[in-house]
This record gives structure tokens, C-alpha cells and sequence, in this order.
């Protein structure tokens, strides 16, 4: 069969890794015990279910009679398989076509978001460490089948009497899993996920992602970020921002209290003016400087009023002009506007 035929949508299979529902266990453990056939071996002894990676990961390392990992055979073998058919069958072209109306639209998302609960769970686990405890860790993290998130790859072959019908049914009912031979650990999916219109990690006020045990992941729009931080967002002050010794969450300060309220409330002084607008600019310890472009709309308000908007612009603007050229891809010397908007 033809890996297009039959498939189910990329938004289907999006919805699949970003499910934040129980899982459904029943499902997942026969689709396990399935992989294990398909792959020529016999069926784990045990199935044994933990809420988060972080939990996997923590009970692997206690198992001592859980037997090689068999991921190779369940995963890996099967999808080279139907992939080199898959080739074989549309060709490059077709492949790389098929690929990218499919699969190729789910997976940077998905991997950068892999990537972080991997990140989360070493840094939970051995902090920073660099040693053979935390090269055990990372092993066991890249030994992980992804369940819900090898959506990606799956999109491309969703097939559930193929080769890949047991992974998929996995990917639709569980979170990550480990396949030994003697023992399966599977893990429940998220409880909470929450991503902004780029498709990051975001959240301003509580972890971003977070597990039923309480492994969560605390970002702001992509920027990982302590829980310690965000609680601390809602009482910022100009001066606790010129404070901040790290550039990067000096800049999630800065944009969850506003550019312009902190032009505002920093008594910052503006630096140039002509008919496009007002030029403001602070400076930072350690960082570039903030400078924007106060701009008024020449379009009245319904009542009257008219809104203020402020452009960010390069640290090196020197002119109002130049600064809302800026914005439109123009130098200043070619800006000419018939009316401001």
C-alpha cells in the first residue's frame, strides 16, 4: 500500500501529540504487546505505567531485571522498513513531496518540544552534571519510543493492519514508553500544555507543560525559564529589570511588563522628534538598548481619540524617520509617506 492512501490528516495527527487527556491504558498495553509480536519477539512480562518521563526515567534506573532494550526491533527496524518502501515505491521526488504534505508539518514543533522534556528531565534529575550518571540519563532518554509524539513520522504511514499499526496505536493512546524485554515502562501523557501562535512552549502565570506527578516545564514564549521567575513577573518594577544580571530573562522581563511602559515608568527622555514620530531610547547594563518609535495613528478613533503605537527598532536608529522607515524595509532618505498611519 501506498503510504498516501488512506492517511489521516496532518491535524489529526497534530491533536495526537498535543493531547492532554489520561491515557487510554487498555489501548496502549495492546498495542505494546502488538509491537512486540510483529517484531518476532515474545510479549513483556510486565507492563508497568508512570505518570511522567521523569518517572520513567527515575524507575529504569532501579530495574535490574528489566533485560536489553528492545527498541531497535519495535521502532526503529519497522519505520526503516516502510520508509525504504515507501521510496521505493513514490521515489525521491514523490517521497520528499509526500513527506512534506505529511509528517514535515508536525515535526519541528514536535521535536523542539521532545527536545525540552528531554532537557527538563536530565536537568531534574543530575542538574548540569557531565559524568557517567548523567550519560546514563541521557541514554535512557534517546532509548525512549515517543508514543504520542512520534506523531510526526507516523503521519506518513498511518496504517492500522501495517507493519506501523501497533506503534500508531500507542502514539494515539499513551505518552513515551520503554520496551524491554522482560518489562515495558509506559508513561501518561501531559496534563497541561500550553504554546503560543509559534507553537512554543509559553505561559506566563504556571508551568507550560506539566505531568499528573508535577514534572513541568515553566517557558516563556520558547525560553525556558525557574517557576521562581514567572511568580515574580506580576510585581516588576523599571528598577528590578535594570537589576537583572542575565540579558536573556532581563528581555522576558522587559516584554512581559511592556516596552513602553517601561519607557514610561523608567523616566526615560526622548532623543529625537520630527513629524513621524518620537525617538526613545534606555540603556541596559550589559545588553542593547531599548529604542522605540512612538508613533500616533492619524486615523481618528470612533471617539475621537487617536492610538499610540510603539515600534521597536535597531539599538543604532538615530531618527524618529528612520526608525518607522525601518519597519516598513525603507532607509529614511526613501520614506515619504502621503499620510501617517
Amino acid at each position: 500500500m501506498r503510504p498516501q492512501e488512506g492517511a489521516e490528516g496532518p491535524d489529526v495527527w497534530r491533536a495526537r501529540a498535543m493531547a492532554t487527556v489520561p491515557a487510554d491504558r487498555a489501548a496502549a498495553e495492546a498495542g505494546v504487546r502488538r509491537a512486540y509480536r510483529l517484531a518476532g519477539l515474545a510479549e513483556p512480562e510486565t507492563v508497568v505505567w508512570v505518570d511522567s518521563p521523569r518517572a520513567a526515567v527515575t524507575l529504569i534506573r532501579q530495574l535490574a531485571d528489566r533485560g536489553p532494550s528492545v527498541r531497535e526491533e519495535v521502532r526503529s527496524v519497522p519505520w526503516a522498513r516502510e520508509r525504504l518502501r515507501a521510496r521505493t515505491e513514490l521515489g525521491a521526488a514523490g517521497w520528499s513531496a509526500h513527506w512534506a504534505s505529511t509528517g514535515a508539518r508536525l515535526w519541528e514543533s514536535t521535536r523542539a518540544l521532545v527536545d525540552r522534556i528531554r532537557a527538563g528531565v536530565l536537568e531534574d534529575l543530575v542538574g548540569r552534571g557531565t559524568g557517567a550518571e548523567a550519560a546514563e540519563v541521557r541514554l535512557l532518554l534517546v532509548d525512549a519510543v515517543l508514543g504520542q509524539h512520534d506523531a510526526p513520522w507516523l503521519a506518513a504511514f498511518p496504517s492500522d493492519d501495517g507493519p506501523l499499526g501497533a506503534l500508531a496505536e500507542v502514539c494515539r493512546s499513551a505518552g513515551w514508553w520503554w520496551p524491554f524485554t522482560r518489562v515495558a515502562v509506559l508513561s501518561e501523557r501531559p496534563v497541561a500544555l500550553h504554546r503560543d501562535e509559534a507553537g512554543r512552549l509559553d505561559r506566563g502565570d504556571g508551568p507550560a507543560l506539566a505531568y499528573p506527578d508535577g514534572f513541568a516545564l515553566h517557558a516563556w514564549r520558547g525560553m525556558p525559564v525557574p517557576a521562581a521567575f514567572l511568580a515574580e513577573l506580576p510585581s516588576l518594577t523599571p528598577g528590578r529589570i535594570r537589576d537583572e544580571e542575565n540579558a536573556e530573562l532581563r528581555r522576558v522581563m522587559l516584554e512581559y511588563y511592556g516596552y513602553d511602559r517601561y519607557l514610561a515608568d523608567s523616566g526615560a527622555r526622548p532623543v529625537h522628534r520630527d513629524e513621524t514620530g518620537t525617538l526613545w531610547r534606555i540603556d541596559l547594563p550589559d545588553d542593547e538598548p531599548v529604542v522605540m518609535v512612538e508613533v500616533l495613528n492619524s486615523t481618528p478613533e470612533p471617539d475621537g481619540t487617536r492610538r499610540t503605537y510603539w515600534l521597536r527598532v535597531p539599538p543604532a536608529t538615530r531618527t524618529a524617520r528612520a526608525g518607522v522607515a525601518w519597519t516598513f524595509g525603507l532607509g529614511a532618505e526613501t520614506y515619504a509617506p502621503l499620510r501617517e498611519t
